[in-house]
């Protein structure tokens, strides 16, 4: 699944890699990802939150892309690299551990370990036409 860009606007933005994180007390799925545009060269790092809390078969979900320094970006990106097991929100390495901290009331500590500089919102893209 491709997303458009918010740097050139295409239908070129992937997921490159990612890693699920443990629930906190907001969400029942928290999966923090790096994002790259292969047309250009935007490098961001996105974080999908989905909560399956509240009325029966009801969800809300948060797809957010955020811009970070290319310093930021690769750290995300090395930390992702040393987990054994990144599909598992249950896994107890030391990447899981460090960037799936939370706060005293439960809440992932989300992006603390980093600086934003601009949120943006991951727009699903139109899929590629065959002809």
């Amino acid at each position: 699944m491709d997303f458009i860009c918010p740097e050139c606007r295409q239908n070129r933005l992937k997921i490159t890699n990612s890693i699920v994180l443990p629930a906190d007390s907001r969400s029942d799925e928290i999966t923090l990802q790096t994002v790259i545009c292969s047309h250009c060269g935007l490098r961001a790092i996105a974080v999908y939150e989905e909560s399956r809390r509240g009325r029966l078969e009801m969800e809300s979900w948060d797809h957010t892309g955020y811009r970070v320094s290319r310093d930021d970006y690769d750290l995300v990106t090395a930390e992702l690299s040393h987990c054994p097991t990144p599909s598992r929100s249950a896994c107890q390495c030391q990447v899981h551990q460090r960037l799936g901290k939370k706060d005293a009331s439960g809440r992932w500590q989300g992006l603390s370990f980093v600086t934003v500089s601009e949120e943006f919102f991951m727009e699903i893209g139109e899929p590629p036409k065959i002809h």
